[in-house]
């Protein structure tokens, strides 16, 4: 089999950046939006996917619109619930928590949040769900990390290393199967 191509894209900036979104649901600017569509052009895909939330959904209907595609919304593409933390500036966070979480967040999550692991098992429900064809999908930096994880076998020292800012893209071309491997073909900004 010859695998297929699969674009992660961050969403474009959001109206107040620099806050822990995971569940909060924010726009992006317009700016953050035309950045995604400039990223988005020139990649064959027939299969277009989006977190549900507004800061991915609006992107990916505007990628869609140039591109003919209807968008699929899926929940699990998601970013992690910072639970307590969520909307919050980091800098208005406990130090410490915030320290322990961004060394181990599986055993350290945000209060109320979700842990890592969590993230993990849903993106990898969602790749596992994915047809194997040419595929955009529109996601959050945590799920980016996930799927890096879960495609390259990248641990969490090295995922932290991957600068992943908003409209970030990586390309993976895919290999699908019992023992599914992908390897890492682009990282654009």
């Amino acid at each position: 089999m010859s695998g297929y191509r699969l674009h992660l894209l961050r969403h474009g900036e959001p109206v107040q950046p620099g806050l822990m979104l995971g569940r909060t649901d924010m726009a992006p600017t317009p700016e953050g939006i035309d950045q995604c569509r400039r990223q988005a052009r020139g990649l064959d895909v027939d299969q277009l996917i989006a977190s549900h939330l507004e800061r991915c959904r609006l992107p990916a209907e505007a990628i869609g619109a140039e591109q003919d595609l209807t968008p699929a919304l899926d929940p699990r593409w998601r970013e992690l619930d910072f639970g307590d933390w969520d909307g919050r500036a980091a800098a208005d966070l406990d130090a410490e928590a915030l320290g322990r979480f961004w060394a181990d967040p599986d055993t350290s999550p945000p209060p109320g949040g979700e842990r890592w692991s969590d993230l993990v098992d849903r993106i990898s429900a969602a790749l596992s769900g994915l047809t194997p064809r040419p595929t955009l999908i529109l996601t959050h930096g945590g799920p980016m990390r996930a799927a890096l994880h879960l495609l390259c076998g990248f641990d969490m020292s090295q995922l932290w290393s991957f600068d992943l800012p908003y409209g970030a893209l990586l390309s993976f071309q895919v290999w699908p199967g019992e023992q599914s491997s992908a390897q890492l073909t682009g990282l654009g900004r």
